[in-house]
């Protein structure tokens, strides 16, 4: 009974298939070989660019950020720009409070004024101290000169016999003691001349020291006000009135409109083909700039891969910042190749075979395709430039080589 059951199944395939088998048949019989011309549509092989490319999004940034930071220790006393503004050279965007740097210099201003009368004083005290020290030798050189001059009128009473050789030696040697004796106050005079010259040289120091201390403190107090650095468009501003900021805290991010980048995104599934050095094309307003990606960041956010365009024309007119573009990132891509438009089964196979309209003809030809870009098919073999390539209409005649086209 089971057996006879598959019998009757097999028969009713057998017999679907020949009535399929028919059908087909007679209806390549019954198909006309002629078309009209306006039943089918075409394209002409030309040759021009072919690109293989993975689509990505982007935002123009600017390529050459200029970051300013706090200068010193504050409190934001008031923000004069907004993020987004385009602000000049010198423009003011932001103030902090400048109490406690106006209260250093004051403070700085009060000692300087001090150790500057101290120098005065040391320098006066010197001058008297050289001049006591220059009369106490010159007092020393007299009695020498004395001693000698009393010693000569000795030698000539010693002569005549009017003094004894003891009080000529005596003489003598009050002239020895005498010239050590000035000797002596000649060293210590040196010393102290020193030591004076010491003094005032620290003194200067010191002066010196606090006089750069002011400067620093009254550039700072300069600094406090936060200027542009130059023309460009706030991207950000860090912080709000009233709020404390340390020391070289970033305050301002500017970008200096001199040339751009892209950040650019691109979905997950496609980041194996994004690599650093990859060749793209951005698109922007209408023009195609050529670029190179740069760094590519290694986390996913939101299914998304992020990476940076390098741009040859990064000074572009057209690039603005915080501008949408479309990025394509070069998978493939060839220059003045044989080329026709994509059409979607071209995606099933590189051999592909279509109608080519030869003068009221319509013959099927074979051709190899290579780089099947996101446009644009390369032609590897089989066309020429300007051939006529039927695209759609003509689906019915696969099975026949010719057809005529009606005049």
């Amino acid at each position: 009974m089971g057996s006879q059951k598959k019998i009757k199944v097999f028969l009713l395939v057998a017999f679907a298939l020949i009535a399929l088998a028919a059908i087909a048949y007679y209806s390549r019989l019954f198909v006309p070989n002629t078309v009209k011309p306006g039943s089918f549509t075409t394209q002409i092989v030309e040759r021009g660019q072919v690109i293989s490319a993975t689509d990505a999004t982007g935002i123009v940034e600017s390529e050459n950020e200029v970051l300013v930071l706090s200068p010193g220790t504050g409190i934001i006393q008031s923000i004069l720009a907004e993020p987004g503004s385009r602000v000049k050279k010198g423009d003011l965007i932001l103030q902090l409070n400048t109490d406690a740097v106006s209260d250093q210099i004051e403070n700085i201003k009060d000692q300087l004024e001090v150790r500057r009368n101290s120098l005065k004083r040391t320098r006066l005290n010197a001058q008297s101290t050289r001049l006591d020290l220059e009369y106490n030798e010159e007092v020393k050189k007299l009695r020498i000169a004395n001693l000698e001059s009393q010693l000569a009128d000795q030698k000539q009473l010693l002569d005549v016999g009017g003094i004894s050789p003891a009080r000529l030696d005596q003489t003598e040697q009050e002239i020895t003691l005498a010239e050590k004796d000035l000797k002596t106050l000649v060293e210590k005079n040196s010393i102290r001349l020193q030591q004076l010259e010491a003094e005032e040289q620290g003194l200067l120091l010191q002066i010196g020291m606090q006089e750069k201390n002011l400067d620093e403190q009254e550039r700072l107090l300069e600094k406090m006000s936060i200027r542009a650095p130059s023309d460009g468009i706030i991207l950000t501003i860090n912080g709000q009135e009233g709020e404390k900021v340390g020391t070289d805290n970033l305050l301002v991010r500017l970008s200096d409109l001199t040339s751009f980048k892209i950040s650019g995104s691109v979905e997950e599934q496609h980041a194996k083909q994004l690599k650093t050095g990859n060749k793209v094309i951005v698109m922007v307003d209408g023009e195609q700039l050529e670029g190179t990606v740069g760094n590519i960041t290694p986390r996913v956010e939101n299914n998304k891969v992020q990476f940076n365009v390098h741009l040859q024309q990064s000074s572009h007119p057209k690039l603005i910042a915080n501008q949408q573009v479309q990025i394509q990132i070069i998978n493939s891509l060839k220059n003045n190749t044989l080329r026709i438009r994509k059409i979607p089964d071209f995606e099933d196979s590189k051999k592909q075979k279509k109608f080519i309209v030869e003068g009221d003809k319509a013959i099927q030809k074979e051709f190899t395709l290579g780089i099947i870009g996101n446009e644009y098919c390369e032609i590897l073999s089989g066309l020429n430039e300007g051939d006529i390539v039927v695209t759609e209409g003509l689906n019915a005649f696969r099975h026949i080589d010719e057809i005529e086209i009606q005049k």
